[in-house]
């Protein structure tokens, strides 16, 4: 039998090391970084933030779609780019930087916008769907993709200093549509560039638990930050029975 440690060289066994020397991670976990591919569904602040946590720790292909170019008021809270990248397709400039984090990766950057009619080829093989996206209307086209093809789907929103995010797994939680049947009326929100990171941190950890198979999930939890307290609160969702997206399927 192959011994699964031929996979990773000396270089990559130095620069994760700090992580592999937890207990439960290893090589093993190392290995299961770098066979994977995750989507992450917007390249703002969230995406920024998510991006750079996941090349850093060697997720071994990272699908970053954006159909956005950089703006001047994008820079307080997308830190994946600078004065330089404006006007520059975000998905463009955001693999040049992380490739420059992490060459040992593959980015593949798609510069399109998601609708029903591409979500699929736009996921790819990708194990995990991460929300970085910042309108409820193609949170749920994604939302719906990922209960049909049965992939994982973090959710994450961001409001001025507050945030949430939950772990999404048709038929074992909720879907996303069955926590938020009605969305939000479209509207420019303020965002603080902390809060992006801070959430966009917390996907990127449920991500690499999620990979590694460490550690225990949000499934069936919404946790809400409370930015101007520094308090998190808990919610236990459950699934709706009347939701059209899911309850069809696995009642």
């Amino acid at each position: 039998m192959q011994d699964n440690r031929i996979l990773l060289n000396d270089s990559e066994k130095n620069r994760y090391n700090r992580q592999m020397i937890m207990f439960d991670w290893g090589e093993e976990g190392q290995i299961k970084l770098k066979k994977a591919t995750v989507f992450i569904a917007g390249a703002g602040g969230l995406g920024s933030s998510v991006a750079i946590y996941l090349a850093s720790a060697g997720v071994g292909c990272i699908r970053i779609c954006d159909s956005g170019k950089v703006e001047l008021s994008n820079l307080n809270r997308q830190i994946l780019y600078t004065d330089d990248d404006i006007g520059k397709k975000k998905v463009l400039s955001a693999a040049q930087t992380l490739s420059k984090i992490n060459p040992n990766i593959k980015i593949v950057h798609l510069f399109e916008k998601i609708e029903k009619g591409n979500i699929s080829k736009l996921a790819g093989n990708a194990q995990i769907i991460i929300d970085c996206l910042d309108n409820f209307q193609t949170r749920y086209i994604v939302n719906e993709y990922a209960v049909n093809a049965g992939r994982p789907f973090i959710h994450t929103g961001v409001y001025g200093m507050a945030g949430q995010i939950t772990f999404i797994f048709s038929p074992e939680t909720p879907c996303l549509e069955c926590v938020f049947p009605d969305a939000p009326p479209p509207e420019i929100l303020p965002v603080v560039g902390t809060t992006a990171g801070i959430m966009g941190c917390l996907e990127a950890q449920e991500t690499l638990k999620y990979l590694t198979g460490r550690g225990t999930l949000l499934k069936n939890r919404l946790i809400v930050l409370d930015g101007d307290n520094l308090t998190f609160e808990e919610l236990h969702l459950e699934k709706s029975p009347s939701c059209k997206i899911c309850s069809s399927k696995f009642n």
